[in-house]
């Protein structure tokens, strides 16, 4: 549509509206439930629920639950761009677990919002707001930070020019405070988070940075206050999003903006 928008009356539109209407949480929806979170009618969300379920879109239980079907994991393993960066940056990111022991991130930006590609986490994993395929704000995590710093100018003046959401009491929710904390960004190659998505949470990040300046992605370690010191891996967290970059740029792999 010419405003970036689908015409709500397409089937494509209706598709997409029960696909939004699972959450993470959800492991069985039944008709009814799906029928109150979409607004469908009955008729048009039973024949939809049908046709998704022989696409394998949705998978549908002997109790008459629907879940999100395998056939999109397949299709979201073959989106290239996150693929591609997933394959080369899976080592590095192994390395950096078995150097800090705590949990590892990979992202991508989409718009103002971090999208998490990959989580490597053990035993000793931190109560983050993070999952894969979720999002959160740019403004709030170390992720977000080093991405939206190396993001188009259009993208920080829209971050900073509206109302920062506050996820916790460290929020930066100060438009001048965020501004100065990308320049530093820009200026070290690293980012930090204390407490600002999520109580007790603290987090070290760097952007992967193709030609210089374009931030494909963005790698993180984070872990509890008690016993994770960001800056004590600042360096490391660098040396593995350089070493990402040069092998994303070796095989001239990915063809983002």
């Amino acid at each position: 549509m010419p405003e970036g928008r689908l015409d709500e009356s397409s089937v494509l539109a209706k598709v997409m509206k029960v696909l939004h209407a699972f959450t993470h949480e959800d492991h069985g929806v039944g008709f009814a439930e799906l029928q109150r979170r979409t607004g469908l009618a009955k008729a048009t969300l039973h024949r939809l629920l049908g046709d998704m379920v022989i696409a394998r879109l949705l998978d549908r239980d002997d109790a008459g639950s629907y879940r999100l079907g395998v056939n999109l994991f397949e299709l979201g393993m073959r989106a290239s761009v996150e693929r591609t960066l997933l394959e080369v940056a899976t080592p590095f990111l192994e390395d950096l677990y078995e150097r800090t022991h705590e949990t590892v991130h990979l992202a991508v930006r989409e718009g103002t919002e971090v999208v998490y590609v990959a989580k490597v986490t053990g035993h000793r994993r931190v109560d983050a707001p993070s999952r894969v395929g979720g999002r959160q704000p740019l403004h709030s995590t170390a992720l977000g930070k080093s991405l939206l710093a190396y993001a188009p100018e259009a993208v920080r003046r829209e971050v900073l020019g509206e109302p920062l959401a506050r996820l916790a009491p460290r929020t930066i929710v100060a438009p001048g405070r965020l501004a100065a904390q990308l320049a530093e960004v820009r200026s070290s190659g690293v980012a930090f988070e204390f407490e600002e998505s999520r109580v007790g949470v603290v987090c070290v990040g760097a952007p992967i940075l193709l030609d210089g300046d374009r931030a494909v992605g963005a790698i993180s370690v984070t872990g509890p206050i008690t016993r994770f010191e960001p800056q004590r891996h600042a360096a490391a967290i660098k040396v593995a999003a350089s070493g990402i970059a040069a092998l994303l740029a070796r095989g001239d792999a990915l063809n983002v903006t």
